[in-house]
């Protein structure tokens, strides 16, 4: 294995864990150096030896890695001293950059609503940040219903008091009212019985829906909103919960609002005489959706459930939230992938390559409708909206949108190259290779289920729950190629290499996946392994 002598710099005390897991797939790796596609690797005498990068930062270096334009925008920010720490003053910086966001956005959706930005480091932050936005709607929302549930109900009180309503028989029988008291009386005890219900239903926690196989993160809000119960279940106790919606089964958003919406009773006085009447409250916070998940298997969300999930929303004024932090930024041949689904978010979260593979930042657009102010006082962030990584996010919208968004048609056409190799090598090996799917540079193949093979060693590969990572290790050890499986679905290698990814890169990809396939064939999981533990 290709690992630098662990006794010569001490015990492992960063992640000891996950190392060790890295190592027995043999990704245990330390890389030295990166450009373009390529990661150079120390070798076993301190040399570098170039891996062909396909993983891509988990999809942050659509650009390369070390693109020589944002390279030399950073040395420039560096060496003129760019404030990073000038919170609460005014950032021209970050006002041009969510202004050349909406301009593209804009464009894409066909629109002209403003998106309000709110700065971050990281994805799973745009992501809390989003969630945070949505409750402190939801929760101003249900406020003002408070106060029209108060004045209805003194609306009624003095129609009573004026003699102007009575309290109907059929009412006081409802709510179990003794029919003895007058109306004042008995209007009283129906109030403070309405009032004591409605304050317990509108107390109730916000629920969250989000589809099945989704990631959103794993900080203490986002790791609800994540499928994954490993990341999930044990920390359900911190936040808010989610309701998961089967992918592809539209019919199960109206089952779901039926089981879970919520009501509250209002006073009306229609005719002379004072009704109760059912009013929906905000139960659901909102709907977090991926246009292409990510690590759920890079699956493509549909646009006929695409189209269902729009309306549902509209119909029941759940806010949506799209999730755009590994499939946007031009990775797919627009800035958003949604927009060629035809989905409209009321949020978009976008992070990655936003920073160019240097700065760590991400986005919140919130849209004007939604937006509330009171946002920017109540959530900040040390790090964000600094002119350091505003001005990178700059050069890495510039670099896409040049020459009439060549960088976008880039992403397509070299996707569509590697594509149609992964398609050969399904063709080919039908019996191992179950589907290829994505789009652009965001590409998944998964493999079949292997723990029912007839080799001993290739089920024991395909039970150890680490079988896309061994495929992986091969492919770094023997082709060095680098890719990943997609966290929640290890079966599934994942593609996302740079727009500078080359023919002759894909073809490495090629033999070694091809390599991969034929061992499985075979049943030499040993071989698999083997050259791991090499």
């Amino acid at each position: 294995m290709d690992t630098k002598n662990s006794a010569a710099e001490g015990p492992e005390l960063a992640e000891p864990y996950l190392r060790e897991v890295l190592g027995t797939a043999g990704l245990a790796v330390e890389y030295v150096r990166a450009e373009g596609n390529t990661l150079y690797r120390r070798g076993e005498d301190g040399g570098e030896i170039p891996v062909a990068d396909f993983a891509g930062g988990y999809g942050s270096v659509l650009l390369g890695h070390n693109h020589p334009a944002l390279v030399a925008c950073a040395r420039e920010l560096l060496d003129v001293g760019t404030p990073v720490h000038a919170q609460f003053s005014r950032h021209p910086y970050a006002n041009r950059l969510a202004a050349e966001l909406n301009r593209i956005v804009h464009r894409e959706l066909g629109s002209t609503e403003p998106y309000f930005a709110i700065f971050a480091n990281t994805g799973a932050e745009a992501v809390e940040a989003a969630a945070k936005h949505a409750e402190l709607d939801r929760v101003l929302r249900i406020a003002t219903l408070r106060e029209e549930l108060e004045r209805s109900a003194d609306r009624a009180r003095a129609a009573v008091a004026a003699g102007e309503a009575e309290l109907p028989a059929r009412i006081r029988t409802r709510f179990g009212i003794p029919t003895g008291p007058g109306t004042a009386a008995a209007l009283a005890e129906l109030t403070a019985r309405l009032t004591a219900e409605n304050t317990a239903r509108l107390n109730r926690p916000p629920l969250f829906l989000a589809l099945e196989g989704g990631f959103h993160g794993k900080l203490g809000l986002s790791v609800q909103l994540t499928h994954n119960a490993a990341y999930r279940t044990p920390f359900q106790a911190l936040a808010a919960q989610a309701r998961f919606v089967p992918r592809d089964r539209p019919e199960v958003l109206k089952e779901i609002h039926a089981q879970e919406r919520g009501v509250v009773h209002a006073l009306e006085v229609t005719d002379g005489h004072v009704d109760v009447v059912e009013r929906e409250f905000p139960v659901f916070c909102a709907f977090l959706v991926e246009p292409i998940q990510g690590e759920g298997g890079i699956r493509v969300l549909g646009a006929e459930f695409a189209e269902a999930i729009q309306q549902f929303c509209a119909e029941t004024d759940v806010p949506l939230i799209v999730d755009e932090i590994q499939s946007g930024m031009g990775r797919t041949g627009t800035l958003l992938a949604s927009a060629q689904t035809g989905l409209v978010g009321d949020y978009y979260t976008l992070a990655k390559t936003l920073g160019g593979g240097l700065a760590k930042t991400s986005v919140m657009l919130v849209r004007e409708a939604r937006y509330r102010r009171e946002f920017e006082i109540v959530h900040s962030s040390t790090f964000a909206k600094d002119s350091f990584s505003c001005t990178i996010a700059l050069k890495v919208l510039e670099l896409l949108e040049a020459d009439g968004g060549a960088g976008y048609r880039r992403a397509v056409e070299r996707g569509a190259a590697l594509r149609a190799v992964l398609e050969s090598v399904r063709a080919d090996f039908p019996d191992v290779v179950k589907e290829v799917r994505g789009k652009g540079l965001m590409l998944g193949l998964e493999f079949h289920d292997q723990s029912g093979s007839a080799s001993e060693s290739v089920r024991s590969l395909a039970v150890s729950g680490l079988f896309g990572y061994f495929l992986a290790g091969h492919l770094l050890q023997v082709h060095g190629v680098r890719t990943f499986p997609t966290a929640s679905a290890v079966e599934t290698l994942r593609f996302e290499p740079s727009v500078q990814v080359s023919d002759e890169e894909i073809a490495q990809l090629e033999a070694g996946l091809r390599d991969v396939c034929r061992l499985l064939r075979d049943g030499d999981g040993t071989r698999l392994a083997g050259a791991v533990a090499g």
